[in-house]
């Protein structure tokens, strides 16, 4: 193993599933997901020696908002096939609703707006962390942040467990 590899193969090991789910709540598909989180490695792992000793993992988390941006920019085509994929084992009921829920309300942003919201309020990153990695102003995250909560609160949609409540 070359000098840095097992640093870097425990820092994937433990900054995967979080990027995993990041780049799942920026896109709304799985699969999607974790090519960008895997894309997003790839790309850390070519720049280890000049980023290990320093932020890593928001190194990575940038390569990961970059790659999800470009992909909207540049769509890349997909084809439909026959092949199912593989379904979990036992009752997924709960997370089901769960991820509906979240995926509709996600969903009536617009990737902009998901995308600070993800970074801001799941990564839980200051306004200025945000503006930087996204390169746009602190005012535009702002502003962005609050029409995108004001549309959340405006969407319809109830939280799971809260279906029929108040009525």
């Amino acid at each position: 193993m070359a000098r840095g590899d097992a640093e870097f193969v425990e820092f994937a090991r433990v900054a995967s599933a979080r990027l995993v789910h990041a780049a799942y709540l920026m896109t709304g598909n799985h699969h999607q997901a974790e090519d960008a989180a895997q894309t997003a490695l790839v790309r850390t792992y070519a720049a280890w020696s000049r980023i290990r000793d320093n932020d890593p993992y928001g190194y990575t988390r940038r390569v990961l908002v970059n790659h999800v941006v470009d992909n909207w920019r540049r769509p890349i085509r997909e084809y439909p096939n026959e092949d199912l994929p593989e379904q979990p084992s036992g009752d997924p009921a709960d997370e089901v609703v769960t991820r509906r829920w979240l995926l509709a309300v996600l969903g009536t942003l617009s990737p902009r707006e998901r995308a600070i919201v993800v970074l801001r309020y799941y990564f839980d990153l200051p306004e200025t962390q945000v503006a930087r990695e996204l390169d746009v102003s602190v005012g535009t995250v702002k502003s962005t942040a609050s029409r995108a909560l004001e549309k959340l609160r405006g969407a319809g949609v109830e939280a799971p467990g809260t279906l029929g409540a108040g009525r």
